[in-house]
């Protein structure tokens, strides 16, 4: 095809899709009660307007007229608040979470995630996604990626970037950064030179840098290195031990008793104090964090969200991780384990109140039957445990995200926003648990009623029942 033909075809798909998008109607939520995550009070009896991906009008239903042949949703007595974005999770790892697009994204949308920030994976096909997503040819999450790991010579875990020395850390940044992804994410493994200079070059390229607090680093350290988020509370209770260098050798093997009867209050209130000044963020992952350090509970009983499962999670996923990656982890006294874990509660509320920045993660698909979606919800119902308001619960899975993230168009509800949009039965500043009860989901502006929701669940079913 000569230059002129491609161009012409270009302009002609240009309009045809200009024609298609303009041709879309108008969706209007009338009488419906608004929390736009600003923090202010629900807004009651508003109407709702959304032109393409966008939000037109939010305004008081008697002042504003629905458009001409917009599609109407009466929302008398039902709560609609910002899409929630999980901001941590895997969902293209290598042979743990082989490519499957009828699996994860629907997962997420079905349960009213309409972004995420993906915290290690594989980069070509999570670049794909991406844009298939954002072009509308796939359903699912808006997406930020990070690509491959940076983790030590002999990585845990796969999509990882092994590293022995500090040229080989600025070469990953570097090729990374080039490469598409949105930031880097640190694993525990990277040598402390290697962890350094990825700081360093991360900073000189303008990239975010996240994840964990490496073993051969300590938390003060991150945070002044300008690590911008701290993942699963990594290296924290050790920078509040008495013992932190001894503890740090050994950060997840047994001895949460150790972490206990060390703890001292005054050095975790001076680095608390360092995390607000150098606003690191926090990531906690408390569903995570509860169940592998009390893996018992976790996986007793039936599990009803095992048909949403492909076959590779259950019989190569799964058993990899219990057995390569946490079979020392949980060793010690199921009592301790409990107490430990009750100190992450706490913790989580103690940092909260002295204002450092808290967002709402959950390390799916990775995690032993921490499922996509559903597992989002769980972890908000822990940050209200853990001693957040239901106000700022929300924020931590919406507009916290979008300013994290330095999204301007997301994260609360108002006009001239993206519309990315989840319609509750139920208050759920009331009871943040009421962020399960998803009538509808907007999502870049495509409505999706609960019989569409429940049709990509059973899309799910199916592709994992199919799977091998």
């Amino acid at each position: 095809m000569s230059k002129l033909a491609k161009l012409c075809s270009c302009f002609i798909l240009a309009a045809s899709a200009a024609s298609v998008a303009s041709s879309v109607r108008p969706l209007a939520f009338t009488h419906v009660n608004v929390i736009d995550a600003t923090g202010t009070p629900v807004q009651a009896d508003m109407i709702v307007v959304v032109t393409g991906q966008r939000i037109t009008a939010v305004a008081k239903n008697a002042s504003l007229s629905v458009p001409r042949g917009a599609q109407v949703i009466e929302s008398r007595g039902k709560y609609l608040i910002p899409g929630l974005w999980d901001m941590h999770m895997h969902e293209i790892f290598g042979d743990w979470l082989p490519k499957n697009e009828e699996i994860i994204p629907l997962l997420l949308v079905a349960n009213g995630i309409t972004g995420v920030r993906d915290m290690g994976g594989d980069l070509e096909p999570l670049k794909q996604w991406r844009a298939d997503i954002a072009s509308g040819k796939m359903i699912g999450p808006r997406m930020l990626i990070s690509g491959p790991m940076l983790d030590g010579p002999v990585p845990q875990f796969p999509s990882s970037v092994p590293i022995r020395t500090a040229a080989e850390a600025r070469g990953a940044v570097e090729e990374l950064t080039k490469g598409g992804a949105d930031f880097i994410k640190i694993q525990s493994l990277i040598p402390r030179d290697g962890y350094f200079a990825a700081a360093e070059e991360a900073r000189k390229l303008h990239m975010t840098f996240v994840g964990h607090v490496p073993d051969a680093v300590r938390a003060v350290e991150a945070s002044n290195a300008g690590q911008k988020s701290i993942e699963h509370l990594t290296g924290v209770f050790e920078g509040c031990s008495t013992a932190e260098y001894e503890l740090m050798k050994q950060p997840r093997g047994p001895g949460r008793g150790r972490f206990l009867s060390t703890y001292d209050r005054a050095r975790a209130k001076a680095l608390i104090a360092l995390f607000v000044k150098n606003h690191t963020w926090q990531v906690p992952t408390l569903y995570w964090e509860r169940g592998e350090w009390i893996i018992e509970q976790t996986n007793a009983g039936p599990d009803p969200l095992e048909i949403y499962a492909p076959v590779a999670w259950k019989k190569r996923t799964w058993p990899m991780f219990t057995s390569d990656i946490t079979k020392h982890w949980s060793t010690d006294p199921l009592s301790d384990r409990k107490k430990f874990v009750q100190s992450e509660f706490e913790m989580v509320g103690e940092m909260n109140r002295a204002g450092v920045p808290i967002l709402a993660g959950t390390d799916a698909a990775a995690g032993v039957r921490v499922y996509p979606g559903f597992s989002l919800h769980e972890e908000l119902g822990l940050l209200r445990q853990a001693g957040l308001s239901t106000m700022q619960v929300l924020q931590a899975a919406t507009s916290s995200p979008a300013r994290f993230l330095g999204l301007e168009d997301t994260g609360i509800v108002a006009k001239g926003k993206r519309a990315d949009l989840l319609l509750l039965d139920a208050n759920p500043l009331e009871d943040i648990a009421n962020t399960k009860r998803i009538r509808s989901v907007v999502l870049a502006g495509r409505y999706l009623s609960r019989d569409d929701l429940d049709a990509l669940l059973r899309r799910v079913e199916r592709a994992a029942a199919a799977s091998k």
